[in-house]
């Protein structure tokens, strides 16, 4: 289930250098979208992200539609996360900088919210319960980096497949929990790429998701549901694991070079 600590090391992310902040970034695609009237990004049909109630001369815009362009972030802050874009909003959440792993933590940004001076990005929280979302001001973001691709994971035809621009890229069978330790259904994002340092059972490399096992919370992290390989690939395709996603060793392979953090997870 869970990348149990001291197996795996992060790769490293080229995209560090100095750039605008995210609430100049927003800024800027805020203005374009007041200009032409509609949002920055269209959200994805059927995503079930919700828009919070405007005030007067509030400007929403959407920064991720889950498919072809999705918005995540670096925390810059340990914020609370607010239910609503207000910091007198009750708070779901706080940001952290570690993943459970001790890695870099990112968050995907869906939406901003600004009204006057302030700007407020909502973004998806990893860990229980699947789903949540909520409210950071701007300034406790970094640099806005945007991913083209997503990943669909399908539990009833046992296949994964990664989008590029709407096509294809990558497919391969996949092993998903069993009946009784189901993978989760919903919206994801990948979180960490990991390799592995020593050991054949997850295989040579793992990804970490912010999909939360509906079980099993007592494993390391929590639950974290990974996309790793594996010492019995005769069982994939099927339904063996205890709720993370398994790829032949080729398979996460062939994968690892086309996927990066911060790309939307589907699973259904």
């Amino acid at each position: 289930m869970a990348l149990p600590l001291g197996l795996w090391h992060v790769r490293p992310n080229a995209r560090t250098a100095a750039r605008p902040t995210v609430a100049r970034r927003i800024a800027t695609m805020l203005a374009c979208a007041c200009c032409v009237g509609v949002a920055a990004v269209a959200p994805a049909e059927g995503s079930g992200l919700p828009i919070p109630n405007s005030s007067a001369g509030a400007v929403v815009a959407a920064l991720s539609n889950l498919k072809t362009a999705s918005s995540w972030a670096y925390p810059q802050a340990a914020a609370a996360v607010r239910e609503r874009p207000s910091a007198r909003s009750p708070a779901v959440a706080q940001l952290h900088f570690l993943t459970a792993d001790g890695q870099a933590e990112v968050y995907l940004a869906l939406r901003s919210y600004a009204l006057g001076a302030d700007t407020w990005i909502q973004v998806s929280i990893p860990g229980r319960p699947n789903g949540l979302t909520g409210w950071v001001p701007a300034s406790a973001l970094g640099e806005l980096h945007v991913a083209h691709e997503y990943l669909r994971v399908n539990r009833e035809t046992l296949r994964a497949a990664l989008y590029r621009e709407g096509r294809a890229i990558w497919s391969a069978p996949v092993g998903v929990g069993r009946p009784t330790l189901p993978t989760p259904a919903g919206h994801f994002y990948l979180t960490e790429k990991l390799v592995a340092l020593g050991g054949r059972f997850y295989g040579p490399y793992a990804l970490g998701t912010s999909a939360y096992a509906p079980t099993l919370g007592d494993w390391p992290g929590g639950g974290i549901v990974g996309i790793h390989g594996t010492d019995q690939p005769q069982l994939i395709p099927g339904r063996p694991s205890h709720g993370c996603i398994r790829l032949r060793n080729a398979d996460i392979a062939r994968l690892w070079p086309l996927i990066d953090v911060g790309t939307p997870i589907e699973i259904v």
